[in-house]
């Protein structure tokens, strides 16, 4: 049985975490969170969590058989969707919780995407649904995914982002940073987790400089897409 981190809660008024604080501190919110992970997703995305995935897939553009790392692939969503397109996933995320709630016939590794347990070229493609807020260093991930990327592999990441249109920015506004913390008060073991959520959004780096670090890692063709009036962004590469 995975024992709870020590790491603090994160208060409602704290500042986020950097660094190894950042690290500690939401490896140790997902264990908290693991066991209705998957059940808050349908209730705080209402549902369209499947559609941004079926897009996600299609974006790898991979054949039928190909090898996919789902990286930071908490309770498996993806591994499943990818095993129903015929792709094997192989899923890795630094919270134990997670993977203990993870119920997938693919295999699971817990691991840290600053430093993936694979050899070079491993995998034809590396898909992250809605974690790269959540890595300490953007930088070193993305080198990372090239690295275990074959040349001609593909990379795909959802997440989150801020709708530029000013009425689906308040309906974004009123929903994530409104409703969602109910809901978490409402129906989370850790209401603390779906405070920070919203706040999470403010570790992404802009549009421009998201693509220009995909690009220093060794991606090339790299496209930005925002999906759901833009309250989804769907990033994408091809290994170099």
């Amino acid at each position: 049985m995975t024992r709870p981190s020590p790491a603090p809660v994160l208060g409602r008024h704290d500042p986020l975490p950097e660094g190894t604080a950042k690290h500690e501190a939401v490896e140790a919110m997902f264990d908290r969170v693991a066991p209705g992970y998957e059940r808050m997703n349908r209730i705080i995305s209402l549902g369209l969590d499947r559609r941004w995935r079926r897009r996600a897939i299609e974006a790898l553009d991979t054949s039928t058989g190909a090898r996919v790392l789902d990286l930071a692939c908490g309770t498996g969503d993806l591994c499943r969707d990818l095993a129903a397109v015929g792709c094997p996933a192989v899923g890795v995320d630094f919270s134990a919780g997670m993977l203990a709630a993870a119920h997938v016939s693919t295999p699971l590794a817990r691991g840290d995407a600053a430093s993936l347990p694979f050899q070079e070229g491993a995998f034809d493609g590396v898909v992250c649904g809605f974690a790269l807020r959540n890595f300490v260093d953007l930088e070193v991930v993305f080198r990372e995914c090239a690295r275990v990327l074959r040349r001609g592999g593909r990379f795909v990441a959802l997440d989150a982002a801020v709708p530029e249109h000013l009425l689906m920015r308040l309906g974004n506004t009123v929903w994530f940073r409104g409703a969602v913390p109910l809901l978490g008060r409402l129906l989370s073991r850790d209401p603390s987790a779906y405070r920070y959520l919203p706040r999470s959004t403010a570790y992404l780096p802009d549009t421009p400089e998201l693509v220009a670090g995909l690009q220093r890692a060794g991606f090339g063709a790299v496209t930005h897409v925002v999906l759901t009036g833009g309250s989804v962004q769907l990033l994408a590469g091809t290994r170099s």
